[in-house]
């Protein structure tokens, strides 16, 4: 039988990313002569990918760019972000002896992000994060996307697990939207980047610290 799987959300799940992804916005705003954004804001945007940021950012100074002028932004956004990718991202608090905590159980650990792959095995590396994970997915390790859930089906073939044994973590609707399709488990985090608090959206367990994480498995496993 394969081991029981874990697939983490990246970004407000694992990782509090918004103080550089933040300032990442800022800077290429900046170039650009449009005023930052508060952090508050900038950190509402994270979830959907580093070009939305920056659409949503435009849209609220009503600055209609073309098309290509946001292309190019974008490009800038990932160089500047790839050289300051871990200048203030930290592992969320109790992170690290969770993680530890799961594996000790015999728990297979996999990562499936909208995040680029590479920026995620970066930021990973960065902090020493990534040899704890079977597997790194991003969005585009396949071609598809959450809430495709396609991708959880591809991960958790990739780190070695089923489905039938994977419960995922996350922090938004998208991850929601993406276990429910893939019929599996899912424990939202209250901490990450969502619009909506995730005790709305009806994951199977919610949790406010990652001191939590193990007892809400076990709940799900039971």
């Amino acid at each position: 039988m394969a081991p029981p799987l874990i697939v983490f959300d990246l970004d407000g799940t694992l990782i509090d990313t918004a103080p550089d992804l933040a300032a990442t916005l800022n800077v290429i705003l900046s170039r650009e002569g449009i005023e930052p954004v508060p952090y508050h804001e900038a950190r509402g945007a994270i979830g959907g990918g580093a070009r939305p940021m920056i659409e949503r950012a435009l849209a609220a100074r009503d600055r209609r760019l073309d098309p290509r002028e946001i292309d190019r932004m974008f490009r800038d956004f990932i160089d500047h972000y790839a050289d300051h990718i871990a200048d203030l991202s930290q592992p969320f608090p109790g992170l690290v002896n969770a993680l530890d905590g799961l594996a000790a159980q015999d728990f297979t650990l996999a990562v499936c992000t909208n995040k680029l792959e590479w920026l995620s095995r970066k930021l990973l590396d960065a902090l020493r994060l990534s040899d704890r994970f079977a597997f790194i997915c991003g969005q585009d390790t396949f071609g598809v996307k959450k809430p495709d859930p396609q991708v959880l089906h591809l991960t958790a073939e990739r780190a070695g697990g089923n489905l039938r044994s994977t419960i995922m973590v996350g922090d938004s609707i998208t991850d929601i939207r993406t276990a429910r399709a893939a019929g599996i488990p899912v424990i939202a985090v209250d901490f990450g980047y969502t619009d909506i608090p995730v005790d709305r959206l009806d994951p199977d367990r919610v949790i406010s610290h990652y001191d939590d994480l193990m007892g809400a498995v076990r709940d799900l496993t039971a």
